[in-house]
């Protein structure tokens, strides 16, 4: 009986031990412009804040005609660092390539020697697809499909998912498209490059010679020869049409009292059935566009660095309940003039409490910005204090946490059963070890 009792509390204390120790476990805003468009696609994107505050039709593939040029000048730029001094000698076979095309040129010449400088103003200026061709040959090394590669891996490289190109010059071809969209991404990125901006921002340009004068098709920058196109705050960029089948296509920028714009218009009618030209919609939408975002859009500051938009729990910390959270950046965008700040929806997206201790500046959860149900920005938000640990909060809670767990109330009760029927056999093992006594005998006297 003994090695069984013996055996018995050692099963209880074996018992209690798994029990008790658990085991381990083994993580763009859009607006309403209220304008009757004439293009097909447009894209409107203030520059300041990278905010797109209007599009049409912006993912639709469309015929870029000559504002193809943008890539054109991109791809030159990448592979010449001295525009001035860097000379191509024209060949004949090249400029042969656009007879019967109808093509606008630049009256450049064959043999004639021009430097790269002067060929990207060929290109920009009068939209000369001789001077396109020209350095497509000459930077791909005599293969302009060559060339043509390097301006689809240059589309690629920027993100443009909808775009392909089959020439340097954008005379029309079934595979040769991109958007709205992803013309911004080209333009924006051309805009970074030397002369870009300057060169497609000029009215006239005599580097030919003084009898060779290259004049702009952009008429919203000509105020001589602009007219009702005329707009005092564009600036550049390229215009293009190839007829009825891209239609009116221009990308322009603009700036006003401190604020930059980049417009994309394309696919604004050209003809009708009688053959009677439109008023080039590209520019009129391109300038109605600028006018209305400039007359009730401004810059509005959302969320700044110092700002505590946030206060969440936070336990173990002696003597305090809750931290409070601000933004690890400050946030502005565009927004209309009669849109209050506080009709901003914020999103967090936080937990239900943290555990010191906890670090300022440490990464506790998100908020989105959105207006419109249009997100503006999603934005990190971080402790704004330090906060050290309780070690007699945090012992207090690991005791309750065990008191309170399932495992251990199975325990407490599994033992207590267990010392239950250890306590029955003993005492039907002293029952039966009395009953066993002998009986003494006593003799009569």
């Amino acid at each position: 009986m003994k090695k069984t009792m013996t055996f018995l509390l050692a099963f209880i204390v074996f018992l209690s031990a798994l029990i008790i120790i658990p085991p381990q476990q083994t993580e763009a805003a859009e607006f309403n412009a209220d304008i009757k468009l004439r293009s097909k696609s447009v894209y409107l994107e203030n520059l300041d804040t990278g905010c797109v505050v209007f599009q049409k039709d912006a993912k639709e593939r469309r015929f870029p005609a000559s504002t193809t040029k943008i890539m054109t000048y991109i791809v030159t730029a990448e592979h010449v660092s001295n525009f001035k001094n860097t000379y191509v000698t024209v060949k004949g076979s090249v400029l042969h390539m656009l007879d019967g095309t109808g093509s606008s040129v630049a009256g450049i010449e064959e043999n004639e020697k021009l430097s790269i400088y002067q060929l990207l103003n060929c290109l920009m200026i009068p939209s000369g697809n001789d001077a396109a061709l020209i350095l497509a040959d000459y930077i791909g090394g005599g293969d302009i499909g060559k060339f043509v590669d390097m301006m689809n891996e240059k589309a690629r490289s920027l993100s443009c998912s909808n775009t392909h190109f089959e020439n340097p010059h954008g005379l029309n071809d079934p595979n040769h498209y991109t958007t709205v969209e992803d013309m911004a991404k080209i333009t924006k990125y051309a805009l970074t490059l030397p002369m870009f901006a300057e060169i497609s921002n000029t009215t006239t340009s005599d580097c030919l010679g003084e009898d060779r004068y290259l004049v702009t098709t952009n008429y919203m920058i000509d105020e001589n020869r602009g007219g009702e196109y005329y707009y005092p705050y564009a600036q550049g960029i390229k215009t293009g049409s190839t007829g009825n089948d891209s239609g009116y296509c221009l990308v322009s920028t603009a700036v006003k009292n401190g604020y930059t714009y980049l417009c994309v218009a394309y696919g604004a009618p050209y003809e009708d059935e009688n053959g009677e030209s439109y008023d080039n919609g590209a520019m009129l939408d391109s300038v109605d566009l600028y006018r209305w975002a400039f007359d009730n859009l401004s810059i509005k500051s959302i969320l700044d660095k110092n700002d505590l938009v946030k206060e969440i729990s936070i336990k173990y910390a002696w003597n305090k309940d809750e931290i409070q959270l601000s933004p690890a950046e400050g946030f502005s965008t565009i927004m209309p003039d009669d849109v209050s700040v506080e009709s901003i929806d914020r999103t967090y997206d936080v937990p239900d409490h943290i555990d010191a201790p906890i670090r300022e500046g440490d990464h506790v959860g998100w908020v989105t910005l959105s207006y419109a149900n249009q997100e503006l920005a999603k934005i990190e938000l971080l402790a704004s204090e330090s906060v050290d640990r309780s070690e007699l909060l945090t012992a207090v809670d690991g005791l309750k946490k065990i008191v309170s767990a399932g495992w251990f109330v199975l325990t407490v009760v599994i033992i207590a059963v267990l010392v239950l029927i250890y306590f029955i056999i003993a005492a039907v093992y002293n029952r039966k070890k009395k009953s066993r006594r002998p009986v003494k005998k006593y003799r009569k006297f």
